[in-house]
């Protein structure tokens, strides 16, 4: 006679992320921070009157968000951090 394997049930289901509004935050601060090196750069597509249209604004934005929400730069990971300690009553690190 074959047994079968015995199977451990699961602890339960996956826990699921909670949204962070201390992230979202430092998230959105990385965003604000990129939009206006672009705007101050001039980094944006220059428009037909020599101004500063809405829809550039809007491009510029658009991308800001794009390159805060991908994590590639770090900086809101590092004003997170920064965050939760002053939150904590850590002292600063270097």
């Amino acid at each position: 006679m074959i047994s079968s394997p015995s199977l451990t049930p699961l602890a339960g289901p996956p826990a699921v992320d909670q949204p962070d509004p201390l992230r979202d935050k430092a998230i959105q601060l990385e965003a604000f921070l990129f939009e206006e090196l672009m705007r101050a750069s001039g980094t944006s597509s220059p428009s037909a009157g020599g101004g500063d249209s809405q829809f550039e604004s809007f491009l510029r934005r658009s991308h800001a968000e794009a390159v805060a929400g991908s994590g590639q730069t770090g900086l809101a990971e590092a004003i997170y951090r920064s965050l939760v300690r002053a939150q904590d009553g850590a002292p600063p690190s270097e």
